[in-house]
């Protein structure tokens, strides 16, 4: 959660206006030399900043350089018109595993996935995947689909009803989420991820990379998917919310391993790979906030707070999500003008949309942990049955406040009452305690075995499990002295 004055103002601007390419999380293809229009490059260069700024920044320094190499060299095989100069592509500060592109050339990696990789040729594949989207124009053909609606609208649709059903309230709560989650892709249809699969296996092979790391990094996406779904699930083991933007990488797999079967290519290029990404941020960057079991911690805002017992949290740029079986909220901020329940008589406001006129239904002060706060709650109809929204508002200064809003069944409303309560300052020795953590390539000694180098990850659980996914080690794979390998530690 990158709060700033940036992000505030970023939380009232208008929403992207077209359908990103999402991927990892038909029809004829354009003539290969068709060159990037003006047009193109226009609608990319004006949605390029918004995307930045969504998804935590683009990252710069060697790491970032690196990436940008690897993808307009796999750019140039495209065939497009100018490609090398007409592509910009970007590291992004983000912990979510995730890459898309969009029209003008734009193309995007997150950090968190680039770690998750074990090569260069992997990232090559990820790279071109995501340019086969821009030379097919996919995102083009999907907005036409989505018609004139805009893509927050259009994805609170689709994710609506994973909330609230199909009401108002739904659709404004799901672009809250979304945005909150760094989730502003678009599902793509199966016929186009496997377009985008199959291009990317040609510009591989035409690059000398073995064509077999799309089928690679599907392989390990999908891993992480089941990992994630596993260690989120807390017994009820679903794909985490992210995935869904993701058309099931697990399902790609075999089809990309035999689309590369028999064609020429064999750079892996593992060692220079795994030496240019050491030392790369893993998982929550600390001047976003940060996210350790049940408590999130923001050192630079002096926040934190504890979800309840059952529930996770996903931390974005302008919201933290906390997600369970019994309820759904967010932490967030706008606009405040120093008066605590004219704020929160403001976000039930909002969250009725422009078709319901919503508002608390209770409104009370109070103080929290030396914090002035105030509340309101309400009961809405959805449909056939109603929810409780609660909007949990806090005063960190004059002219800052933050608030949690949370939607339950009704009867519900009390659920986060501990997280509501958990709320506090910290101090300048808590927030410099909060270390990062970072990727560590290390060379794996004689003597040292998988389980081992697990026990150096700095995770309190499954250490074996996320050592074996972060290095695309299948389950009995073992390792051998002189080989690199990644760990993730925590590291100044």
């Amino acid at each position: 959660m990158a709060f700033s004055s940036r992000s505030l103002a970023l939380a009232t601007a208008a929403p992207l206006a077209l359908a990103l390419t999402g991927c990892m999380g038909g029809g004829a293809i354009p003539s290969a030399s068709t060159p990037i229009t003006q047009s193109e490059a226009q609608q990319g260069a004006e949605l390029h900043p918004q995307l930045l700024a969504e998804f935590g920044g683009a990252m710069s320094g060697a790491q970032a350089a690196y990436v940008e190499q690897v993808g307009k060299n796999i750019a140039v095989q495209s065939g497009l018109g100018n490609a090398r100069d007409s592509f910009t592509v970007s590291l992004l500060n983000s912990s979510v595993n995730n890459a898309f592109a969009i029209p003008g050339g734009y193309v995007y990696t997150t950090r968190q996935l680039v770690g998750l990789m074990n090569n260069e040729a992997e990232l090559a594949a990820v790279m071109g995947h995501e340019v086969a989207h821009v030379a097919a124009r996919h995102s083009q053909r999907r907005q036409q689909k989505a018609t004139q609606n805009s893509l927050l609208g259009g994805l609170g649709a689709i994710l609506s009803g994973v909330l609230l059903g199909n009401s108002e309230i739904g659709n404004v709560l799901s672009r809250g989420f979304l945005q909150g989650s760094q989730l502003l892709t678009l599902k793509f249809s199966r016929s186009q991820e496997l377009q985008a699969d199959d291009l990317g296996i040609q510009y591989l092979t035409k690059a000398g990379y073995d064509p077999r790391a799309m089928g690679t990094v599907l392989s390990s996406l999908a891993s992480q998917n089941a990992l994630d779904a596993r260690l989120l699930g807390a017994g009820d083991a679903r794909p985490p919310v992210w995935a869904s933007t993701h058309p099931d990488p697990a399902s790609r797999v075999q089809t990309a391993l035999t689309k590369a079967q028999g064609l020429p290519g064999t750079v892996l290029n593992r060692d220079t790979f795994l030496t240019r990404i050491d030392g790369l941020v893993y998982g929550d960057d600390p001047s976003q906030g940060i996210v350790e079991g049940r408590e999130f911690i923001h050192p630079e805002l002096r926040l934190s707070f504890t979800a309840p017992q059952g529930f996770y949290m996903m931390n974005g740029s302008r919201a933290v999500s906390i997600n369970g079986q019994s309820g759904k909220g967010q932490l967030t901020l706008a606009p405040y003008n120093g008066d605590l329940q004219a704020y929160v008589r403001q976000q039930f406001a909002a969250l009725g949309g422009q078709q319901q006129q919503l508002a608390p239904q209770t409104l009370e002060r109070t103080t929290v942990n030396g914090i002035p706060a105030a509340y309101g709650t309400a009961r809405v109809n959805n449909g056939s049955s109603q929810v409780d929204v609660v909007v949990f508002a806090y005063e960190f200064a004059k002219d800052r406040a933050y608030h949690f809003v949370t939607v339950t069944p009704a009867g519900g409303a009390r659920t986060f009452d501990s997280m509501f309560r958990s709320m506090r300052r910290i101090s300048a020795s808590e927030a410099a305690a909060v270390i990062p953590r970072r990727i560590d390539v290390v060379t794996v000694q004689r003597g040292e075995s998988v389980a081992s180098l697990a026990r150096r990850m700095a995770f309190t659980d499954a250490q074996e499990e996320r050592f074996r996914v972060l290095n695309g080690l299948g389950a009995s794979e073992q390792v051998q002295a002189g080989q690199k390998v990644k760990l993730v530690v925590r590291a100044r």
